[in-house]
């Protein structure tokens, strides 16, 4: 594929959906430097690139939290954040945690993403939680030399392993 600026080959690729159409732009790695959508701000500068100027109160920086703390890290604010859209490093989500927490506590059920688990995967990940616990369980009966216990532990441990998880 070819820039949308100029003839050279397209290695930068911006997909957006404005108004509720998809709107895809190409860009040679010159062109997307130029329009700054490498940068860390290229996000709000990919509006301007495609067509769409940002949306009144986009870029304005509402009083939180986070608005005056910086990441310690790579110096990226909470103001940064809501214009930008997205952090500036890993440490950023601990230096801003309680404003994301607030913010996500709004938009979805809680901050703990649960997500789906593949159909017979519970089952198993639960047993495997239960050997953990049996065989912690057991180390400590073995070092506070407590054998009958241990005993029953192994025998439990033998339980969970060859218990066959029946499917409907």
């Amino acid at each position: 594929m070819q820039c949308n600026f100029c003839d050279k080959k397209a290695t930068v690729f911006l997909t957006q959906l404005v108004n509720g159409e998809m709107k895809k732009m190409c860009l040679c790695e010159e062109c997307a430097e130029e329009k700054g959508v490498t940068d860390p701000a290229g996000f709000s500068l990919a509006d301007s690139v495609i067509g769409q100027e940002p949306v009144s109160g986009q870029g304005e920086i509402a009083g939180g939290a986070g608005e005056g703390v910086s990441c310690p890290v790579c110096g990226f604010t909470f103001g940064k954040f809501q214009q930008v859209g997205r952090l500036g490093c890993s440490e950023c989500y601990t230096t801003f945690s309680d404003e994301i927490s607030r913010r996500l506590g709004g938009m979805h059920k809680g901050v703990v993403h649960v997500g789906r688990v593949p159909e017979g995967l519970v089952e198993a990940h639960a047993r495997q939680q239960r050997l953990d616990q049996l065989r912690s369980r057991l180390e400590q009966a073995i070092a506070a030399e407590n054998y009958e216990e241990a005993a029953g532990l192994r025998d439990e441990i033998h339980e969970v392993e060859t218990s066959v998880v029946t499917q409907p």
